[in-house]
């Protein structure tokens, strides 16, 4: 018999919770009954995410727990910070997902030094493909789960790049360099002088540089527990003029007694790593990938070389942002928690030109 599951969204009328709505209205599992949120509510969906047409007309409420309570599933696309203190009082049987950071991390001192909060816990953490060590993966963690903590989307670019190299002992990840292009998505949709059109186009800039991006302990957490003893993260993500999408390019040492590896070894080990996966796939040996190539997928292209001048794997991994970085990951990981097949109701083809 068909089943559908109640979904109730706060923060709908941000960009992680309208994807997630996009996303969600063409799963054939999921029925959205609330939408909720803190300033738009009173006001329609189509206000403010007009391309979802089949949810324009619905009204936001405010998000309070009393609106959130009585669904199967509730999604918080929140600030940080504003996690915690709702799932907490929503009740134990609802599945809960916070595409937030509130429950990302496992050690609270990290959290409070990056976020200057109190620590409101661990959750499941929602990316499937991570390692856990060098055989297992987080998918297991995942089946069943009643609360699930989904990535930052820079994390997941990044994590999917180098841990294939981690459990393979190829890298050194006592020197790591992460250089991102991110689009402007992933800044949020609050109104900001430095988001502005006219400050955006034809720009790239900078931002959270020399260890201050709260993203940095979330990368170090996932590759040790991918089996990385130490790790050594100079991280730097630079806005650049586009609305979706991160190209991340990562690097560090070969290890001692990899040195002779060809391109196309290192590729097979990350062919390897990834085989069988629905959603990461690595690309033929000297094919890059693109943010264009992902646009609108939950689909992670990942490509891998060693620069011999330097000594180092270089890794290049493109994700939309918004589907694999956000609302594609949940999605992923909730069908995991349903016990649907790991892949319904999310694309793997972009959206091209």
């Amino acid at each position: 018999m068909h089943m559908s599951f109640s979904v109730a969204v706060a923060g709908a009328s941000g960009y992680a919770g309208g994807e997630f709505l996009r996303l969600a209205v063409m799963h054939p599992e999921l029925e959205i009954r609330t939408l909720t949120a803190h300033s738009s509510a009173g006001t329609k969906l189509g206000e403010h995410h007009p391309h979802i047409r089949s949810l324009a007309d619905r009204v936001i409420e405010p998000t309070t727990t009393e609106t959130l309570s009585g669904h199967d599933i509730v999604i918080l696309a929140l600030p940080h910070g504003a996690s915690g203190p709702i799932a907490d009082a929503l009740p134990a049987d609802t599945i809960v997902v916070d595409l937030g950071a509130d429950h990302r991390l496992i050690d609270p001192t990290q959290w409070e030094k990056f976020y200057g909060s109190a620590h409101a816990g661990t959750w499941p953490y929602g990316l499937p493909e991570l390692a856990i060590g060098s055989s297992g993966r987080q998918r297991d963690e995942l089946a069943g789960a009643g609360r699930i903590a989904v990535p930052g989307c820079n994390v997941t670019a990044v994590t999917l790049g180098l841990q294939p190299g981690v459990v393979s002992g190829t890298i050194d990840t006592g020197d790591v360099v992460a250089v991102l292009a991110v689009g402007y998505s992933g800044a949020g949709k609050a109104v900001k002088p430095h988001l502005l059109a006219s400050e955006a186009l034809g720009n790239a800039a900078p931002y959270a540089v020399a260890g201050t991006h709260r993203h940095i302990p979330e990368i170090a957490q996932n590759l040790q527990f991918a089996g990385a003893e130490h790790v050594n993260l100079s991280f730097t993500p630079v806005l650049v003029p586009m609305s979706r999408g991160i190209l991340a390019t990562a690097t560090a040492p070969l290890n001692e007694g990899h040195t002779e590896l060809t391109d196309t070894q290192i590729n097979d080990i990350w062919c390897d790593f990834y085989r069988g996966e629905p959603f990461v796939q690595v690309l033929p040996t000297g094919q890059w990938p693109t943010t264009a190539m992902v646009q609108g997928s939950n689909s992670a292209l990942v490509q891998v070389a060693i620069d011999r001048a330097a000594g180092r794997v270089v890794t290049i991994t493109a994700i939309d942002n918004l589907v694999k970085g956000t609302a594609g990951g949940a999605i992923q990981s909730l069908n995991l928690a349903l016990g649907l097949p790991e892949h319904t109701g999310l694309p793997t083809n972009g959206v091209a030109p």
